[in-house]
């Protein structure tokens, strides 16, 4: 990731950025919308996103689950941070290309689930535009990692001070600042030591709870079993835009342990990749508990079988250490220097004058006729 670090995104690249997560999250919210008018009770979709199964007021399917909202949500997070100037370019392509990757491992098994004509008594005429909103969530994720890779340019300080000038390394003779030089090192956003290692153990932990039980489920259930839920079939099905559970759970799971691999190298693409999988796995493991506290598993937590006690405690671990992780995550990074503020000028330059920091003082009184 070299390329990321020794270059900027250009303006015009986080304005398209931008435009292309506020598309994403529109898409998502006509779909919420969708099912609110579709719902009995308002209060029915969000039930519906937490496990239970409230019937809608007509004959159709949910589209939507707990991840749509998430998705929203980050999309105009990630669009307010590429429009912002002061948030630091590592970052706003790290978030970028968080949120193409996080939609477009969600939305993959849509296109073949959708297309399968497994899913009978369904409007066809709604199957096809949720295929269509899979299929454009899918392009604008493939446009997002282009613009990242296209709207690159390269940093140009190399290091280096203003107009090609050595920085130099300490206040010198004849160098005024006009303000101290920031502390930290490394690119702007990057994660200090502390907080990259916490975030590390904690998806790295997290990914590796949730890939455990996936391979416990592919032995317990069986190969032909475990790919329906796996690439879909109509016996797991729940919403149009939700992917098979056990390819969700994989996604989250690669989600989490690419991030952790990123915050142990302290990218500086690490923190928005640590985020967007963070609120993924908490999201995950908050649904998996609230549906067990809605059928009495946690109230009968002690007389449950070992295997039920320890699926419900990898739950309850995974949404605590996503959540964790968010927090640690969210802290500031490696601040970026000014521009302008923190430029090195020789005694009596003036911004934009090329004298080399070590021209000499001039003198206190002027020559007559000066």
């Amino acid at each position: 990731m070299s390329t990321v670090r020794d270059s900027v995104l250009t303006r015009g690249a986080r304005g398209l950025g931008a435009l292309l997560c506020l598309l994403l999250a529109l898409i998502g919210v006509g779909w919420i919308i969708r099912d609110l008018t579709i719902a009995q009770h308002g209060a029915d979709v969000g039930r519906f996103w937490l496990g239970q199964l409230p019937r809608p007021r007509e004959f159709t399917a949910w589209a939507t689950s707990a991840l749509d909202p998430l998705l929203v949500l980050g999309a105009l997070v990630v669009a307010v941070a590429a429009l912002r100037t002061a948030v630091a370019s590592t970052l706003v392509t790290g978030a970028l290309l968080s949120l193409a990757a996080a939609t477009a491992l969600l939305r993959i098994p849509l296109v073949w689930m959708l297309g399968a004509g497994w899913l009978q008594g369904l409007d066809s005429g709604l199957m096809a535009r949720a295929r269509l909103t899979a299929l454009v969530q899918l392009a604008l994720a493939v446009a997002m990692i282009a613009v990242c890779a296209a709207g690159q340019r390269p940093d140009g300080t190399g290091g280096r001070g203003v107009h090609g000038l050595p920085a130099p390394q300490s206040a010198a003779y004849g160098v005024v600042r006009a303000v101290p030089p920031v502390a930290g090192h490394g690119a702007p956003g990057r994660p200090f030591k502390g907080p990259a290692v916490t975030v590390a153990v904690l998806l790295g932990a997290a990914g590796i709870a949730v890939t455990g039980w996936e391979i416990h489920w592919w032995a317990q259930l069986g190969g032909d079993i475990y790919a329906k839920g796996l690439f879909g079939d109509a016996s797991v099905f729940r919403a149009l835009l939700q992917p098979p559970v056990h390819w969700q759970a994989v996604a989250l799971a690669l989600l989490a342990l690419g991030a952790a691999a990123a915050a142990l190298r302290r990218a500086a693409w690490s923190r928005p990749a640590a985020l967007t999988a963070a609120a993924l796995l908490c999201v995950h493991g908050a649904v998996a508990l609230a549906f067990a506290g809605h059928t009495g598993k946690l109230g009968r937590f002690a007389v449950l079988p070992v295997r039920a006690q320890l699926e419900l405690g990898s739950a309850g671990f995974v949404a605590a250490a996503g959540l964790a992780a968010l927090i640690t995550a969210a802290r500031p990074g490696v601040p970026a220097a000014a521009p302008e503020t923190d430029e090195v000028l020789a005694y009596g330059a003036t911004p934009g004058e090329a004298r080399p920091p070590h021209a000499p003082p001039p003198p206190s009184t002027l020559p007559p006729g000066w």
